[in-house]
């Protein structure tokens, strides 16, 4: 890593150069233009969404609802709250095995945008600007640091970090579309600010229109892929230690934090990029957060001849596997469909030389090839024991052993995954890891599991 500082007109942001990392060269990107309004049958919240929260429903099927209305609470901070995305009706609310909450569906109305009043008057008192963020369901877009969950209300945030761009792949460019936003964003920072006793960080790309922001402490950002996730800025920033706690929100959360602050209302319109290689034209939308995918994805499959096909609320790295009749996710602005690749063979299987297969090994030949590949969803090869190769620390620009952090976590030695940066890590962070994993373990359930457990140890 290298730290410089780069000078422009006036402003001058840190910027950090990562090299460790890897970009994946996928088919299928949306080119930036103007988006499609796209209005959905359905839209779904789903609270596995919102890690930490044990919910407690607040509707039952029938009900009417204003965006802005609660949906369900956590169970323990009944002021933590999901809402309505939409206004409509309360279609379905689905359980699953032990009475889980598995999700809850809402018919949108003619008038999908009425929504409820809230008093937006916070100034900078502490209490009242939480208030807001907890009533508007907008407290449960942001994550904590260390465990990946919503952030408990009452607690000081020792810094605050947005990230403003994602590097993953295919990902949205949320840069082209705040141009005229820049300040409400910076609105919407200095109205965050009471709730941290340190800093405002955001990390962009460099050359971003972002640089003029007043109210954070402004860090571009220029290498590959992880560069744009929370936690590898938060380690190159200022890394958390055990006691810590610090919080991140995207861009898009942002953005709707201003925009309540400027015209009190609550507005929970997603701009989606619809990417991969089994889309017939990659493109950017605006719909509803949880849009029905049929509504995403209508008339936009390409070769619908019988191929099976893996649709991802997602990049390909952490996305969530949904079947056509699924929704949109949080907190993932993208869809991304790309072959199963079950239903056909080749010669040599994994082993086989074909330049049209996608590799960081430099023994095939498409790691030559300077092109956009189609990868299609197969393991190309079988799981066995963890091969102590070294090749985890390539792609991860954090000071952390991931290969030893794996291994204490599958022992679940609570100790050993405190002094290799449990804290830092969420399994988001740890996906390059697994996709150049020559024993194909599935580090990123690994690594939720041990989180997990020492959330339940230590809480």
């Amino acid at each position: 890593m290298h730290i410089k500082f780069k000078s422009h007109i006036h402003i001058m942001a840190k910027l950090i150069s990562l090299r460790k990392g890897l970009d994946i060269n996928i088919s299928g990107s949306a080119p930036v233009n103007p988006p499609m309004n796209v209005s959905p049958a359905l839209c779904a919240v789903v609270p596995d969404d919102y890690k930490g929260i044990v919910p407690k429903i607040d509707v039952k099927e029938g009900d009417e609802v204003l965006v802005g209305t609660p949906l369900f609470h956590d169970k323990q901070f009944y002021d933590i709250k999901v809402v309505s995305p939409v206004a409509g009706t309360v279609k379905a609310v689905v359980r699953g095995e032990r009475r889980k909450l598995e999700r809850i569906v809402i018919e949108p109305s003619a008038e999908a945008d009425k929504c409820v009043t809230l008093d937006t008057k916070a100034g900078t008192d502490p209490t009242m600007v939480q208030r807001l963020l907890l009533d508007s369901g907008l407290w449960a877009m942001m994550r904590q640091r260390p465990y990946g969950i919503v952030p408990r209300p009452g607690v000081v945030a020792r810094d605050i970090f947005i990230t403003a761009f994602d590097s993953a792949p295919l990902a949205p460019e949320f840069e082209a579309f705040i141009a005229d936003k820049v300040q409400m964003l910076d609105d919407a920072i200095k109205f965050l600010k009471p709730l941290t006793s340190g800093n405002i960080y955001i990390g962009i790309r460099p050359g971003s229109k972002l640089e003029a922001l007043k109210n954070a402490e402004v860090v571009a950002f220029e290498g590959p892929h992880p560069a744009g996730n929370a936690g590898v800025q938060i380690a190159n920033i200022k890394p958390v230690n055990k006691g810590e706690q610090v919080w991140t929100l995207d861009l898009p959360t942002l953005l709707r934090i201003g925009t309540l602050l400027s015209t009190g209302k609550l507005n929970y319109d997603t701009i989606v990029a619809v990417t991969g290689c089994k889309v017939s034209a990659p493109k950017y939308i605006n719909t509803k957060a949880g849009a029905d995918m049929a509504s995403i994805l209508a008339g936009n499959l390409a070769g619908n001849n019988g191929e099976h096909i893996r649709i991802i609320s997602g990049n390909v790295l952490t996305g969530i596997p949904v079947s056509a009749e699924g929704f949109l996710r949080y907190p993932y602005y993208q869809v991304t469909v790309i072959p199963e690749g079950d239903d056909y063979s080749e010669f040599m299987g994994w082993a086989s030389l074909s330049t049209d297969k996608m590799s960081v090994n430099h023994s095939f030949p498409g790691h030559f090839l300077k092109r956009a590949f189609c990868p299609d969803a197969r393991l190309h090869g079988g799981r066995r024991a963890m091969i102590m190769s070294g090749v985890y620390e390539k792609v991860l620009p954090m000071d952390i052993m991931p290969e030893y952090l794996i291994k204490a976590c599958i022992a679940r030695n609570l100790d050993r995954m405190e002094q290799l940066g449990i804290y830092e890590i969420v399994p988001e962070d740890i996906a390059l890891c697994e996709y150049v994993d020559p024993s194909k373990l599935e580090l990123q359930k690994i690594l939720q599991d041990g989180i997990d457990y020492v959330y339940n140890e230590l809480s």
